[in-house]
């Protein structure tokens, strides 16, 4: 093998896509110490968006002051691309559920506000496009904080301003633009989000995601009837029917109002990280693909980064390999079209031994050593 492609997904709380891509380069260079190496760090627009870029595109980190989901001020982090006009905002770096413990979760006040702060800050550096990973986010105010950060105003049926959080989105009766900041309407917003589900219903934002954000039974229907009452706002006002939009339940329904009232576009988080970096040329001639993630399961075939990767190198031909820390389903993955698939952790090994960088990195890095021996 002359050119291999290493693009692993970070294993979450243990390595960073870049880390795990770095093991297994080593696991190569073990068995081929001439082989050609590509790595690509990957993210499917959710965390690790901005170790991506940083890593892949050599955007420039930025820091700014920005409200977390309780409104707590806190070190805002983004990057800016090289040439000054893109910046790239992950949502859950300062909205989401992993900056809350398990008893503030609490979607009826939790807002994107935070998020909003970071696009006004990168506009008045000038930037006009924006890239935003919505993944992982602690909220259910379908992005109504956000757009409050650049200017929007929310009004009740007598016309009063409303405040923070989910709570408020059953009170939405009217919408003010004149606030909004000037550059707003000269921007282009790319949503990067990974999942599928509807602005509202049973199969909206409320009722999937709203329980693992804290909301009990009688707060997911006040906040899927909050979606439906802004849904139809929205409507009214944009004539943007987002109500059954695939991608408008993302962020607890900030991928459907970004799309309405930003004219934003909702992409796959990892095919548009894959076209950032060009991966169709890089793999044209390639000899094989090696990815990877956390948990690899039927889940995986579900937009995640390995089967996005899939997607684009069963298109050339190119055989694909799947590590992971935790294997299911493996017929089924293998139906898919990945050529192996290869669990990294001996049987007997503990998890909180299987977390451990060092141990993960060594465990990647033997399983290639491994696969490069036996891959035919």
């Amino acid at each position: 093998m002359k050119k291999i492609i290493i693009a692993m997904d970070s294993f979450k709380g243990c390595l960073t896509s870049a880390q795990a891509n770095e093991a297994a380069e080593a696991g190569v260079h073990d068995i081929l110490p001439d082989a050609k190496i590509i790595k690509i760090s990957v993210s499917d627009g959710g965390e690790g968006l901005l170790d991506v870029v940083k890593n892949t595109l050599h955007a420039t980190e930025v820091t700014a002051p920005a409200h977390d989901p309780l409104m707590r001020l806190m070190k805002g982090v983004y990057a800016i691309s090289e040439d000054r006009k893109t910046a790239f905002i992950e949502l859950a770096s300062v909205n989401g559920l992993t900056l809350l413990t398990k008893t503030e979760r609490n979607p009826w006040i939790t807002t994107t506000f935070g998020t909003g702060e970071l696009i006004l800050d990168a506009l008045e550096r000038g930037c006009r496009q924006f890239i935003i990973g919505i993944g992982g986010s602690a909220t259910n105010d379908a992005g109504i904080g956000l757009l409050q950060a650049i200017g929007f105003n929310f009004l009740d049926d007598k016309g009063q301003v409303l405040g923070q959080g989910g709570n408020i989105l059953e009170k939405i009766a009217m919408i003010e633009f004149s606030k909004v900041y000037p550059a707003v309407k000269d921007s282009r917003f790319i949503i990067a989000c990974d999942v599928k589900n509807p602005f509202c219903g049973k199969m909206g934002a409320a009722y999937i995601f709203g329980p693992q954000k804290g909301a009990d039974e009688i707060m997911v229907k006040r906040l899927d009837n909050g979606l439906q009452v802004l849904s139809k706002v929205i409507v009214n006002i944009t004539g943007k029917d987002i109500a059954r939009l695939p991608g408008a339940g993302a962020a607890g329904g900030t991928g459907g109002s970004l799309y309405a009232f930003l004219d934003a576009k909702l992409k796959s988080g990892i095919n548009l990280l894959l076209d950032l970096v060009h991966f169709d040329e890089l793999i044209k001639d390639a000899d094989l693909v090696i990815t990877g993630e956390g948990s690899a399961d039927s889940q995986t075939l579900m937009g995640k980064v390995p089967s996005g990767i899939l997607n684009r190198t069963q298109k050339v031909h190119v055989p694909t390999v799947l590590l992971a820390g935790k294997v299911k389903d493996e017929e089924m993955l293998l139906k898919a079209g990945f050529k192996r698939i290869f669990c990294i952790n001996p049987p007997n090994l503990i998890k909180t031994q299987m977390i451990l960088p060092t141990i993960a990195e060594e465990n990647i890095r033997q399983t290639v050593i491994y696969l490069i021996q036996n891959l035919k």
